[in-house]
């Protein structure tokens, strides 16, 4: 009798859990007044969406989740987490596989192939990580129970409705992040309506498992988004004459350079972008030759008991159109030189 008892308050127990975890949500406040909007701007059949939402669930994992971010971390655990042999292994397998694709890709949009690697290596592993959330229900959690970033969510739930009627999607079918991020890199529904592309060609959008619309997707966004992939003709002049490499080398433009800083140097404001020729005033020295007019903002990094300085410029900040954090961008960049220089020393060999 006992023991049935004490089974009996597992499963109880378990229950109550589950149900903590997942609520249907259709009685959230503002989701009969959402479905109302969509009906009259989008034309929406009523029914339907009722329905949708009558199976969405409020999870508070994903609450939890979206409220303690990985750039919490210390740095070097963040680095550790996406620069990693693995990542580096399964991303050389990846980049031979479509290496075709990447070149295409860069090609077309001017980003480099191991920016684009590195971007879907850092967001899901080059897919096999996309995320194990139903996007209704990650969306919907937020948009009604986030009041943070209500009006954010919200706007990517209606992208998403809107998403799944164009592309004929089963609204409850699609799984991704916690933050509604979809596929395999890792698109809001708004980016996967702006930026994805059929790079293969079969006349359909389909980056949940097409790796080449995916690769094709990334680039076209971090293009969309400001990607330079030549210095303006001023600065490309000023490092022709300076530099003996040739004009094509000189021209691309920088991502992040390391930088050297002696313990009097007193930088000010780090965040607002200025020429090198200004960092170097104030004692802040890229470890590269760099022509003088490029401008670029100051990253600090802890690494243990010190600090590790970087100079950043646009494209930079344009990988942070992505996630905005420096420990992404950075994280992003160095994965990215990472497997471009095992590539390279697997290419000697």
């Amino acid at each position: 009798m006992k023991q049935a008892m004490k089974i009996n308050r597992t499963i109880l127990l378990l229950m109550l859990t589950f149900a903590s975890q997942f609520a249907y949500s259709a009685t959230l406040p503002g989701i009969p007044e959402f479905i109302d909007e969509m009906v009259v701007k989008h034309k929406f059949k009523r029914a339907e969406l009722e329905r949708a939402f009558d199976h969405a669930q409020h999870i508070q994992s994903v609450i939890d989740a979206i409220s303690r971010p990985s750039t919490t971390k210390p740095w070097l655990d963040y680095r550790g987490a996406f620069v990693n042999p693995e990542r580096i292994s399964r991303g050389l397998t990846f980049w031979k596989k479509y290496q075709k694709t990447f070149r295409r890709a860069e090609q077309k949009y001017g980003v480099p192939q191991e920016i684009i690697l590195a971007v879907i290596g850092v967001e899901t592993v080059y897919g096999r990580d996309a995320g194990k959330y139903r996007t209704l229900d990650a969306l919907t959690t937020l948009a009604f129970d986030y009041p943070q970033r209500g009006g954010f969510f919200r706007s990517e739930l209606e992208n998403y409705l809107l998403m799944a009627r164009e592309q004929q999607f089963n609204l409850l079918a699609i799984r991704g992040s916690y933050a509604g991020a979809m596929g395999i890199p890792q698109f809001m529904p708004s980016s996967y309506r702006t930026y994805a592309v059929d790079f293969n060609g079969n006349h359909k959008i389909n980056i949940m498992r097409e790796a080449v619309d995916a690769i094709g997707s990334v680039a076209n966004y971090l293009k969309g988004y400001g990607w330079v992939s030549e210095l303006p003709d001023d600065i490309q002049t000023a490092v022709t004459i300076k530099s003996a490499h040739t004009r094509h080398f000189a021209a691309m433009p920088p991502i992040a350079v390391r930088a050297q800083v002696s313990e009097e140097t007193c930088a000010g404001d780090i965040l607002t972008p200025r020429p090198v020729a200004a960092w170097s005033a104030e004692g802040i020295m890229p470890s590269v030759d760099l022509t003088q007019n490029l401008s670029a903002r100051l990253v600090d990094l802890t690494v243990g008991d010190g600090k590790e300085f970087w100079l950043v410029f646009d494209n930079f900040d344009v990988i942070k159109r992505y996630n905005n954090s420096d420990y992404y961008a950075m994280s992003v960049f160095q994965l990215a030189e990472e497997l471009k220089a095992a590539r390279k020393s697997k290419h000697s060999k």
